[in-house]
């Protein structure tokens, strides 16, 4: 064990009521206290050039740090709030025997999950240093980290640590709103459970599933909102007790015990966007035990042709710039093809007037309880529409909503159009090519979906549709990464355009997922799709 200056790692933190340092001194047999001049101290897990470590200091990055090699380190157990850790002597400080701290906790909850946490840690540095090969030490990323890249997780992690962007989220009424409904009115699903929070954020979920009486809940949280997520707790002491907040992965963390439900927000625009659904998929496989419910449990992507000239236009004109000659003396119109296509690959987030849409939507159902993470890398979804008006079709509209299929209450949240606004509005994809249709005419395609490592998705659309004997086709490569945020006004649109509210209607025969199961599921809760998206 050797003292250093305290470095933050990424890995799993535990904030503890006190560490003491056991002497090893013959002169002293008192135990000696550790950072108390610190508000809080820490303990964080953590890899340092593929060495699994156990760090012990104060808030301040100024403080030192006790740090534990894993590898040949020890935990046990004093008394249900109070562990002690050992560790063989450091060569560098000349000790004879080994040294260790008693780390003391409130509750015996953070006392078991840090315990399960420290074999965790403890497991994967015995593996690391297994894997020694010609002197060079093979490093093993998180499964997060191996499918993530660096620059994006800590951009990803760094905003949602703000509290103005959880305020955004909170803020949002029917977000928010919604979950406390599906969570208190089934009470029966949380009051005497274990809950696991997946991706805690601010920790909101996590104290409405307290307020529904859940024996415990664990609220993982992977950025510093940990931070403040604890404050919050802490200011509600009616359900601080109940509620253990974890920061690290749900890839890389470990709880004392199974889950009987899990609570989530994983939701991005497009439903799939951050890819934080498969962090939700591997929580379940992970923490969830036999016939454990998660809320939410499914998902539907809904889609419908639209036409909007006055979005299309906008679009197209931003790429003009680029057919100037004479730019100070510069000719740009070499530039002006790959500006236009530039502009037609951001998908548009808005909330748009849904009489726009000219042909009844379809949807693509992911069940949360029952897909595999593998499976949300790619996801593909045929397209076939009939037009109701003789039109031109600019592109792809899209939105979500999700099921909290309670014992009680089935409660859906939606993001439809012409329904209460969400932070996440709707999205349309815009062809560079529009397609003119008439009424009755057959409108077919695909929408393809490729995860990449910048936590978001390529879009592949393409859009066709028969005239006579010429088959028109329109496609386009979007990247749900980089949206083009418009947040206008919805516009106002001609009678010959205003749709009936069947539009929002999903066919019946379009609303299957992959496998029988989900099929099932969805006869059963949404008979009338309609009826469930006008339920909120």
């Amino acid at each position: 064990m050797e003292i250093q200056a305290g470095e933050k790692k990424e890995g799993q933190e535990f904030t503890v009521a006190s560490i003491s340092e056991l002497s090893s001194s013959s002169s002293s047999s008192a135990d000696s206290a550790l950072v108390s001049g610190s508000p809080r101290v820490l303990a964080r897990f953590g890899l340092d050039s593929g060495v699994a470590e156990l760090r012990f200091g104060g808030e301040s990055e100024q403080d030192k740090w006790i740090v534990f090699d894993l590898r040949t380190s020890q935990l046990f157990r004093l008394s249900p709030v109070q562990l002690l850790c050992v560790s063989e002597a450091s060569e560098t400080n000349k000790e004879t025997c080994s040294r260790g701290v008693t780390i003391q906790f409130t509750k015996e909850k953070e006392s078991s999950a840090f315990y399960c946490a420290f074999e965790h840690w403890r497991k994967q540095g015995v593996a690391q240093g297994a894997h020694l090969q010609n002197g060079a030490l093979q490093t093993s990323n998180s499964k997060f980290d191996d499918k993530i890249e660096a620059s994006s997780a800590k951009m990803y992690f760094h905003y949602y640590g703000q509290l103005l962007h959880q305020q955004n989220m909170l803020q949002d009424y029917v977000r928010t709103g919604t979950y406390y409904a599906a969570v208190i009115e089934n009470r029966s699903d949380f009051n005497g459970r274990v809950v696991v929070d997946v991706g805690a954020g601010s920790g909101i979920l996590s104290l409405f599933a307290a307020q529904a009486g859940a024996k415990h809940v664990y609220a993982v949280e992977a950025s510093e909102m940990a931070e403040y997520a604890r404050k919050l707790i802490a200011g509600n002491p009616l359900y601080a007790e109940r509620i253990t907040v974890i920061k690290g992965k749900v890839e890389d963390v470990e709880l004392p015990e199974k889950a009987d439900i899990l609570i989530s927000e994983p939701m991005g625009t497009l439903l799939v966007n951050e890819r934080m659904l498969e962090s939700y998929v591997i929580a379940r496989d992970r923490f969830l035990g036999p016939n454990g419910k998660m809320f939410p449990t499914v998902g539907r992507i809904h889609m419908a042709p639209f036409t909007d000239e006055y979005l299309y236009l906008e679009i197209a004109n931003k790429a003009v710039f680029w057919q100037q000659e004479n730019y100070f003396g510069v000719n740009l119109r070499s530039l002006h093809g790959s500006a236009f296509q530039g502009y037609f690959s951001q998908p548009v987030v808005e909330a748009f007037d849904p009489r726009s849409l000219v042909a009844p939507a379809i949807s693509h159902v992911i069940n949360f309880a029952s897909i595999k993470e593998e499976d949300l890398y790619e996801i593909d979804i045929p397209l076939k529409f009939v037009s109701s008006v003789s039109t031109r079709i600019h592109g792809l509209a899209c939105w979500f909503d999700v099921l909290f299929n309670g014992s009680t209450v089935q409660r859906w949240l939606t993001t439809a159009p012409g329904a209460p606004t969400t932070h996440w509005y709707q999205l349309r994809c815009v062809l560079s090519q529009p397609l003119y249709v008439m009424p009755g005419q057959e409108i077919t395609g695909r929408l393809h979906l490729v995860a990449h490592k910048a936590q978001s998705y390529t879009i592949y659309l393409t859009l066709s549709a028969q005239v006579g004997d010429m088959l028109q086709s329109s496609t386009g490569k979007l990247d749900l990464k980089e949206p083009y945020y418009r947040m206008s006004q919805p516009q106002t649109y001609s009678s010959s355009q205003d749709q009936p509210n069947q539009l929002l209607q999903t066919q019946d025969a379009q609303m299957q997922s992959r496998d029988d199961d989900d099929a099932i599921l969805m006869q059963q809760l949404s008979p009338n799709s309609n009826a469930d998206l006008q339920s909120l």
